[in-house]
């Protein structure tokens, strides 16, 4: 598994990784996130978000189903990449429940208020944070 900044991978290579899927926001993708590839093939992304009190949150995270095995070591290097970056917390919206029992494993702790982000209106789901400092 590799990561790259989505914004210095190939666009075709991108574009040919979005065709599969239509739930991801390519301009967020290209501004903030980054693409894991396997096996030299985009399988999975993520856009992490600069909140305003030092922390960031996982705004988007995708993997492809044949991929899936890779969720847990991806959470866990997205967790080392904020630590780089000193940030005080991650925040994580899951709106599924395999993904709150990794998040609960990962020691992220289940907030009890829906946080605040810009424009971010979903409902449904849990609201996790990891304490990184």
């Amino acid at each position: 598994m590799k990561l790259t900044v989505a914004s210095q991978m190939p666009i075709e290579k991108v574009e040919e990784f979005l065709r599969t899927t239509e739930h991801i926001n390519k301009d967020s993708l290209l501004k903030d996130g980054y693409v894991v590839e396997v096996n030299e093939q985009i399988k999975g992304c993520f856009v992490l978000s600069t909140l305003e009190d030092g922390s960031y949150w996982l705004k988007q995270l995708y993997i492809a189903k044949e991929a899936a095995q890779n969720l847990p070591v991806l959470l866990e290097t997205i967790i080392v990449m904020v630590k780089g970056m000193e940030a005080k917390k991650l925040y994580v919206h899951s709106h599924q429940p395999v993904v709150d029992i990794l998040l609960d494993a990962l020691q992220f702790h289940p907030q009890k208020e829906a946080i605040t982000v810009n424009n971010f209106s979903r409902k449904e789901g849990n609201w996790w944070a990891y304490d990184v400092s």
